[in-house]
């Protein structure tokens, strides 16, 4: 490979002042220090400020490699299908009508990719903080489940409106939560909640593995309490996502325990099942916000996305093979031209339709082959090996799950918040497989 012959001869070059070097020996700590800030700053700081760490984190890494010994650039066979989906990326940039717009979303894309290559070997040499990494996530999850309780409580009357009320009686109106995400919307809140809902089982899987048993006790209250906080957003996309997220969790789950508590697990998952009916029934604002899923044309909301789909499907006829070029601000410019009357849109409600749209048809192929030999390779092992390494790989194979099904009515997957997540549990992904 050209690059690793390039990176032999950098690294070959500035040996000595690598040997010398206390930073540079040490520089995982500095790449460390800022994925666990993209962590933490997800929470509450503005999109700029969490991408500045991740390019910091990029930028360490850049400079391991070129000075580390040994350090090489491996792709796995799913790697291979994500640089075929950069380079149409970087064809679609280039074809822009927009160009200088579009130049702004490529930045965008090729600082997440980055910070994806720099997770991977952040991880592979620093295995033992995947469970702090892990751990980082649920106790976001956690801090966010208090604030959604006190904002439900409160009636944050001032953006709890996003719903449609003409068909609803005052009872049937849900206070919708929004957290401490920037910018504050609850849709948003409840995607960021759905990718790292999975997080907090790192606390039931591994003290049931080691036989704290009562510890695991602690872990499954943060786990329903986490996906109570995504039933408080009212966003009906992170409903589908945590609905196929609990089918799939149950399935992986069985498949890894032994005989002698699949029977209890499956009792449980029984009573929580019918729980969670119960108060979907009994609950008028949460009933009327299950049923207006299936209200199509009938529901403002939905008919809103139909038009944009039509609109965006139009788009994608005109520009399919290159797309328009990537970036929310190149959309919406370009979107005003098929939009109809009283319709306008940030993006496509659909995150497959968006990437067809931006990048063309064979951006959208590779990057949903690079999805698939993702998450086939780690359900391949799960189902074949049930050791600490399958633990982490249903977590990220579950959290996957609810971001993509998710993505089908929404775009919030684009946002940083999300993003980053996203990458997170490919690189883990990457690295156990």
């Amino acid at each position: 490979m050209f690059a690793n012959i390039v990176l032999e001869k950098l690294q070959r070059f500035f040996r000595p002042v690598y040997n010398r070097s206390f930073v540079l020996q040490k520089i995982d700590c500095a790449i460390g220090v800022c994925i666990f800030g993209v962590i933490f700053l997800s929470l509450f700081a503005q999109s700029d400020n969490i991408g500045y760490f991740a390019i910091l984190a990029v930028f360490f890494t850049t400079v391991k490699l070129v000075t580390k010994p040994d350090e090489k650039f491996l792709m796995s066979r799913a790697d291979k299908f994500l640089l075929v989906y950069f380079v149409f990326v970087l064809i679609s940039l280039a074809g822009s009508s927009l160009f200088y717009l579009s130049l702004k979303g490529f930045f965008k894309t090729l600082t997440y990719i980055g910070f994806y290559i720099s997770f991977i070997n952040y991880l592979k040499d620093n295995r033992y903080m995947l469970r702090y990494i892990i751990l980082a996530l649920g106790l976001s999850a956690l801090s966010q489940v208090f604030v959604a309780i006190h904002q439900n409580f409160l009636s944050v009357s001032e953006i709890s409106g996003w719903q449609d009320m003409s068909r609803l009686n005052p009872e049937e109106v849900m206070t919708r939560v929004y957290g401490t995400l920037k910018p504050y919307n609850p849709n948003l809140f409840g995607g960021y909640m759905l990718s790292v809902l999975p997080a907090t089982l790192i606390a039931v899987f591994l003290p049931i593995k080691n036989r704290h048993y009562k510890t695991s006790i602690f872990g499954i209250i943060c786990f329903i309490m986490t996906a109570a906080a995504i039933v408080m957003t009212g966003c009906r996309g992170a409903y589908i996502g945590l609905f196929f997220e609990l089918i799939l969790l149950t399935v992986l789950t069985y498949r890894i325990l032994k005989p002698l508590y699949k029977r209890i697990f499956m009792f449980f998952t029984g009573i929580i099942s019918a729980l969670v009916f119960f108060f979907v029934v009994i609950i008028p604002r949460l009933r009327a916000r299950v049923f207006s899923i299936f209200a199509l044309r009938d529901d403002s909301s939905n008919s809103f996305r139909f038009n944009v789909y039509h609109s965006c499907i139009q788009m994608f006829k005109d520009n399919w093979l290159l797309g328009i070029g990537c970036g929310n601000q190149n959309f919406r410019e370009i979107y005003g031209l098929y939009m109809k009357t009283g319709f306008d849109a940030l993006s496509a409600y659909n995150i497959y339709l968006e990437t067809a749209v931006e990048s063309g048809i064979f951006a959208l192929i590779s990057f949903l082959a690079f999805l698939y030999q993702t998450i086939l390779q780690a359900v391949k092992y799960i189902l074949k090996k049930h050791d600490i390494k399958s633990i982490y790989l249903i977590i990220a194979v579950v959290s996957l799950t609810g971001m993509l099904i998710h993505g089908f009515v929404d775009t919030v997957f684009f946002r940083p918040q999300i993003q980053f997540v996203f990458w997170i549990m490919v690189g883990i992904i990457r690295v156990l497989v």
